[in-house]
């Protein structure tokens, strides 16, 4: 019984360890997903800001913010692509997650029943110990 309980207490610790990998992992995806999330809205901000300055412009000068801020758009638009392939990510992440959540409660369930039958046993067991020492004293007589 007591090698029971030993196995289930192992595999309660390494799913304990699995979630714990599970969670740090969605963490760094959400971070990832958090900083491109960051990035689009710094080029946005860049981009709105290019044509804002006060002045007269010259046709180079006013060509050369135009072609920035088209390469501007651009690495937006990569970004969005980006964002969205993190954010799957962070789906994905979280499904395994739950699901070593799920392994983990399955396990802490299968070794508390285990060690609950173990207590049942030895409970048995020392209950049929005085009966026994009578029927011994009974047969000695």
């Amino acid at each position: 019984m007591k090698g029971l309980v030993n196995r289930r207490q192992r595999v309660l610790r390494v799913r304990h360890v699995q979630h714990a990998m599970a969670v740090a992992e969605t963490a760094r995806a959400r971070d990832a997903a958090d900083g491109i999330a960051q990035n689009i809205e710094r080029l946005r901000k860049v981009r709105g800001e290019l044509f804002g300055g006060e002045g007269l412009a010259n046709g180079a000068s006013f060509a050369a913010m135009q072609e920035l801020a088209t390469r501007l758009e651009q690495a937006g638009r990569q970004l969005d692509g980006a964002l969205y392939d993190a954010r799957r990510n962070v789906e994905a992440k979280e499904g395994l997650t739950i699901a070593a959540n799920r392994e983990k409660e399955i396990a802490t369930r299968l070794k508390d029943r285990a060690r609950a039958d173990m207590e049942e046993w030895r409970e048995n067991k020392l209950a049929a110990l005085p009966r026994y020492r009578r029927m011994q004293k009974s047969q000695d007589v």
